[in-house]
This record gives structure tokens, C-alpha cells and sequence, in this order.
């Protein structure tokens, strides 16, 4: 590949997410032109309070789930640190990384940021992305998979094109799921150099973790939509797991930070008619919420009073390193005082000794 078409490549894939963006925006705003904001508005205040509270639950519990994908790396580069900063560096990292979008970049950062100080290399950290991005892709693949044989025909039949994407994407994760699991089979713990990194194939039990964590974070992040949804539309757990994996894979896909706009078009062109899409859209912005901006704040919260309380324990640091410093600066004083007098002292009982004589 010439550098001109590699140019025009990176152009192509940096610019595609606000293409998506601009199409799933004119796709919401077609589904959506017979309602009014006032009807959103209201449909996100009729989410009876149990329910929003059984997905702030939810949330928490996918979450935690999530911070354990830094576990799960930690573990394959051999890094070791303790368990409340692998936590908060998975829960900050994905809280952002799922708002921004391009996860790599935005979360990559923050945990560059972490580990950094708690003596993790950069070359480790890399390899850590790199496993925690795979983790979450078996999850998604093995979801999809599953998700494919549990949607019913009726559902897509309304669309064509959604019919024939769903089919490629069935192919496509089946082919990356058996792939990483044979290669885990016939390569583990051979070793694969890109660049200056070198990667280890992991073994087949923890490619089976990978796949189960990642199973668990969807599920867990799709009960989060299905508590604020069911109370508008009757579905199946099976059915909808399907399509929230698919909108959420979509999302990702599509470089749109947040699949926001993609995510939601994904839904809406799955609804049957029967059912009011102002409501279901208003479902949509309360898991939104409940998912991506709640957590942000809440752990980002915690992250500045961690920052603070470095500050102050460096502060303190210091402070007590400028006390010990006076502290030996003046005992040099003292001990080279004391050694000059008694050097005088001795010049001057060895002059008095010769006067003597």
C-alpha cells in the first residue's frame, strides 16, 4: 500500500464517524418527526421509580464487571498492583472511554496516566488495551451469535438491509470467535512481535474468561435499557439482549463517540409498530443517562479526590523531606563547628605545649 493511499485511508476511517453520526442523526430524526420533545420528556418521567432504580443497580454491578477487564490483564502482562487501583482504573477508564469514543485514545490515557505511577510499563499498558479491546469483542461476538438464533424473523423482516447485516455480522463474529480460540488451542503462549511489543497467545481457559467477562458486561450494560424499556414495550430478555448487542457493536463500529445517535437508530428501526417510539426514545435517553453520565460523574469524583489526596500526601512528602534536610543541614553545621573548634583547640594546646618548652 502506497503512503498516498494510506493517507487517504486514515482520512476515510477518521472522518467516517461523522458521516455515521450525520446518518443516524437524519434516521432519529425520521422516526421520531411525528412526536414532540414534550412527548420524550414525558416519556422518560413515566419510568416507574423501580424500575430506574433496578438499572442504576444494574449499572454498578456492569461496572464492577468492567474494572474486572483490567483484572483480567493485569494478570496476563504479570503486572501486580492493588485491588481498589485496578478498580478504579477499569471503572474511570471505560466511564470515559464510553462517552468519548475511540476507547484506545480516551481511555488509554487515563490508564496511561494510573499505571504510570503505580510502576506499570508503557509497552505493558499497550498490551493491556490490546487484551481488554479482544475481551470485550469475544463477549460481543459470542452475544451476537446467540442474539442471532433468539430474534425473531418477524423483527427484521421490516428491513431487508438490517436482515442482511445481522446474517454478515453473525458470520463475521462466529469466524472471530473460532479463530481466537483455535489460535489459543494450537499457539498458546507462542509469542507475536509488532513493532517493539511482543504479545503472548494467551491459554484457552483465559480466552474462555475473556469470553464469559465480556458476556457479562453486555448483559449487565443491556439490563441497564431493558429496566427504563420493558414498561413500554414487551420483549422477550432473549430477543432484546440480541438487538442490544447488535446496536451496541453497530455503535462501536461506527467511531461515533458513545455510538450515540447509531445506538439508538439500531432500536427504533426494530420496533414494531405497535409501539409508541417517543416512549421507547425516551427509555433511550434515561439509559443514557443512568449509564454514561452518571458514572462519569460519580467515579470521575472519585479520581479528583484520589488526585487531591496524592496531591496533599506529595505535599506532605515534601514538606517532611524539606524538614529532614534542615534537620541534616544543621547537623553538618554542628559536627563541622565541633570539628573546627576542636581543631583550633588543638592548634592552640599544641602552641601552648611549644611556648611551654
Amino acid at each position: 500500500m502506497s503512503a498516498k493511499t494510506k493517507r487517504i485511508f486514515k482520512k476515510i476511517i477518521s472522518y467516517a464517524g461523522i458521516f455515521f453520526f450525520i446518518l443516524a442523526a437524519f434516521m432519529l430524526w425520521w422516526q421520531l418527526r411525528n412526536y414532540s420533545f414534550t412527548d420524550i420528556i414525558n416519556a422518560i418521567f413515566a419510568i416507574p421509580k423501580r424500575n430506574l432504580v433496578a438499572a442504576c443497580l444494574a449499572c454498578f454491578a456492569g461496572y464492577l464487571a468492567l474494572s474486572l477487564y483490567d483484572y483480567l490483564a493485569l494478570n496476563y502482562v504479570g503486572g501486580r498492583v492493588s485491588w481498589w487501583k485496578w478498580m478504579l482504573a477499569g471503572m474511570l477508564g471505560f466511564a470515559i472511554s464510553n462517552n468519548a469514543g475511540h476507547a484506545v485514545v480516551s481511555g488509554g490515557a487515563i490508564r496511561y496516566r494510573l499505571y504510570t505511577r503505580w510502576r506499570v510499563t508503557g509497552g505493558d499498558i499497550l498490551k493491556m488495551l490490546t487484551f481488554s479491546g479482544f475481551t470485550y469483542f469475544l463477549g460481543c461476538a459470542a452475544i451476537v451469535i446467540i442474539g442471532f438464533f433468539l430474534i425473531p424473523a418477524d423483527i427484521l423482516e421490516q428491513s431487508s438491509g438490517a436482515s442482511m447485516g445481522l446474517g454478515a455480522l453473525f458470520v463475521f463474529c462466529l469466524g472471530v470467535l473460532l479463530a481466537y480460540f483455535g489460535m489459543t488451542v494450537f499457539f498458546h503462549d507462542k509469542q507475536i512481535k509488532i513493532g517493539q511489543i511482543v504479545f503472548r497467545v494467551p491459554q484457552t481457559k483465559t480466552a474462555f474468561l475473556q469470553t464469559v467477562l465480556g458476556i457479562t458486561d453486555s448483559v449487565l450494560a443491556g439490563m441497564v435499557l431493558y429496566f427504563c424499556l420493558i414498561p413500554f414495550w414487551h420483549i422477550s430478555f432473549g430477543t432484546y439482549i440480541g438487538l442490544f448487542v447488535v446496536a451496541q457493536t453497530t455503535g462501536v463500529f461506527s467511531q461515533v463517540p458513545g455510538g450515540i445517535g447509531v445506538f439508538e437508530t439500531i432500536f427504533l428501526l426494530a420496533l414494531p409498530d405497535s409501539v409508541d417510539k417517543a416512549t421507547v426514545f425516551g427509555a433511550l435517553l434515561a439509559y443514557r443517562i443512568i449509564y454514561y453520565v452518571l458514572p462519569l460523574v460519580g467515579v470521575g469524583g472519585l479520581f479528583v479526590i484520589y488526585e487531591r489526596w496524592l496531591r496533599a500526601r506529595m505535599k506532605r512528602w515534601l514538606a517532611e523531606a524539606h524538614e529532614k534536610r534542615v534537620e541534616v543541614v544543621e547537623k553538618i553545621k554542628t559536627v563541622t563547628k565541633n570539628v573546627k573548634d576542636n581543631v583550633v583547640q588543638k592548634v592552640h594546646h599544641k602552641k601552648h605545649k611549644k611556648h611551654k618548652k
